[in-house]
């Protein structure tokens, strides 16, 4: 996706990457590169978008033939860590975007800065999803598609309920994960040679892309799932 002109590198050693960066030699001009490199990162985030469309369509499903147990199995679910959670992410959506903000003004010391909260907020919706939801549910055995042995299960067909929150929960924190890694390497590449600049921050922007999917997903899973009842 990026080259760097390694002629003009040795001409030049103190000019950041962002200047040195040249774009590949089948595209006519950088702006030519970044819009192809962009159309083409928004037809993968249409495949995301089918993947989690059938995960809403099993879930449309099971809940109008067991609306019960959806709404007895919400009731497992603490709404305050899914607000907190939530207000995470879209903290998170916001520092991605400055960080954009700042590649375009070449300010460097905030880009930087944002995507380290960025890639924070993520590891703690990680952290907060596995220590204060998953965890103390497993130690219980609620477990997907598993009947366990609850005082308070209020339907049989409640294992049906959490294979759904398991299922779309689980999948969207590897997105978390995936998407942090992304920003990770990005903020990798920003310290190395100043990667990211005025004239050049195609990876930054589609990583920003995915993470604002990551956002996205989560805002409708919210109210699917922890709001029912």
């Amino acid at each position: 996706m990026s080259t760097i002109d390694t002629s003009t590198k040795a001409g030049a050693p103190g000019e950041p990457g962002w200047k040195r960066y040249k774009f590949a030699n089948h595209f006519r001009n950088a702006e030519d590169e970044f819009d192809a490199c962009k159309l083409g990162f928004w037809l993968f985030l249409a495949t995301e978008v089918l993947l989690f469309s059938g995960l809403f369509c099993a879930y449309a499903m099971f809940r109008m033939k067991y609306p019960e147990a959806f709404a007895a199995g919400s009731h497992h679910l603490d709404v305050k860590y899914g607000g907190i959670n939530t207000l995470v992410l879209l903290l998170s959506s916001f520092t991605v975007a400055m960080s954009i903000r700042c590649a375009q003004l070449n300010n460097q010391k905030w880009l930087r800065i944002n995507l380290i909260i960025t890639i924070l907020c993520a590891f703690l919706f990680f952290f907060i999803k596995l220590a204060f939801e998953y965890i103390p549910k497993w130690s219980q055995g609620i477990r997907p598609g598993i009947l366990y042995s609850n005082p308070f299960a209020g339907h049989p067909q409640e294992p049906t309920w959490w294979s759904v929150y398991y299922g779309a929960t689980g999948i969207h924190a590897l997105h978390v994960l995936i998407g942090a890694a992304l920003l990770i390497w990005c903020l990798v590449r920003s310290f190395r040679s100043n990667q990211y600049g005025p004239t050049h921050y195609t990876m930054l922007e589609n990583a920003g892309l995915y993470w604002h999917l990551v956002d996205v997903i989560w805002i409708f899973l919210f109210p699917l799932l922890y709001l029912i009842h």
